[in-house]
């Protein structure tokens, strides 16, 4: 749901309404907490429900164990996507690569003491990811609060409060797309507990995940940037550039999947071995490298864990992707920018508020 942030803030960068992008960001910051709150029992109650579902007594409870350290992980999400897509349409990239190093190089220290040296396993894993991943988002609070964003931040305010439902229905438009791709990875694993030798099954899919993760954080990078960009061309009145931006991303996207597509090709046989010396995990990892080849082609997993059950859930998702695919080429084709550049404009206009109007509401300085 944060993705509205990353729209919002991104046109009135580009439109010049530097102080609007403050405002947006705590609106942002109130909408995702409320869905946080909101799914929290989830995560509280998961051994129940997956008990519920039929799943083995044994996942439900590790699951379960799990879900309970994934809580301050959830309220990180609150702030952390919002945030960096606040500083992002600002162009503020190297505050946020700098931030994530920091990150990634904690976690991987506090992994290493909690799991290898206390061999703490999973509850020393879940400590090691809560304290790095918050302390990204400690780090971006000192950058904004501490007057590196003077003309977008200007303290909080009441104003925020104001003008919510319409942030909800773009919140809700803007997310579905990628809820529906993470849905979709967690039901085929919730699948994939179903079969006889459910633990194999699992493991091999998560590895699948895994390959694909990397592949598509580098995509979704690409797609960060060229978002920030269009909006900023939206925001500008620019409709060619904004046209531009979204070919070059095409085209980059394409090269980077058609890489890892030869990569699997080559290595599928061994790259189960990445992960676990279990053979009989890795063996069923290198079963499906041509299928997770294909699958990394069109940014996205359907890989067959075992069977003809999981051949024709594959198969089906494929050809769902492909569709996707094809529409979302068409639409981009058909898209009149001109007119996207005036519904962003009239988006624009009908939140927009005078720093004065801002000003009377009574903002606390942070």
């Amino acid at each position: 749901m944060s993705s509205a942030t990353e729209t919002l803030c991104g046109q009135a960068f580009g439109a010049k309404q530097y102080h609007m992008l403050g405002i947006y960001l705590q609106r942002s910051w109130i909408v995702d907490a409320t869905t946080a709150t909101i799914l929290t029992p989830l995560f509280i109650f998961s051994a129940p429900i997956f008990k519920l579902l039929g799943q083995e007594e044994d996942i439900a409870i590790a699951t379960e164990n799990i879900s309970l350290w994934f809580l301050p992980y959830l309220y990180y999400m609150v702030f952390s996507r919002s945030i960096q897509m606040y500083l992002q349409a600002q162009l503020k990239n190297m505050i946020v690569g700098w931030l994530s190093t920091f990150s990634f190089v904690l976690h991987v220290f506090l992994s290493w003491i909690f799991v290898i040296v206390l061999k703490f396993e999973i509850p020393g894993a879940m400590v090691a990811l809560n304290i790095s991943s918050w302390s990204m988002v400690i780090g971006a609070f000192v950058y904004v609060f501490g007057g590196w964003c003077p003309k977008t931040w200007r303290g909080f305010t009441t104003v925020a409060f104001t003008d919510l439902l319409p942030v909800v229905k773009l919140s809700i438009s803007s997310g579905v797309m990628l809820c529906l791709q993470l849905w979709y990875y967690a039901i085929l694993l919730l699948l994939a507990g179903y079969l006889k030798n459910a633990t194999v099954s699992i493991s091999a899919f998560s590895i699948c995940l895994n390959i694909n993760t990397w592949e598509m954080m580098l995509t979704l990078g690409f797609l960060g940037a060229t978002s920030v960009r269009v909006s900023n061309e939206l925001g500008r009145g620019n409709a060619k550039a904004a046209k531009f931006a979204i070919k070059y991303i095409l085209c980059t996207s394409i090269c980077i999947g058609v890489v890892f597509w030869i990569l699997c090709l080559v290595f599928g046989h061994d790259i189960g071995y990445l992960f676990t010396s279990n053979e009989e995990v890795a063996e069923t990892v290198s079963s499906l490298s041509v299928l997770l080849a294909f699958s990394i082609l069109l940014n996205s997993v359907q890989p067959v864990l075992s069977g003809k059950y999981f051949f024709g859930m594959w198969s089906g998702m494929i050809c769902g992707v492909v569709v996707q695919g094809m529409l979302l080429t068409y639409m981009i084709w058909k898209t009149d920018w001109d007119e996207q550049v005036r519904k962003a404009s009239q988006r624009l206009n009908r939140w927009f508020l005078k720093p004065s109007e801002e000003s009377n509401e009574g903002p606390s300085q942070a």
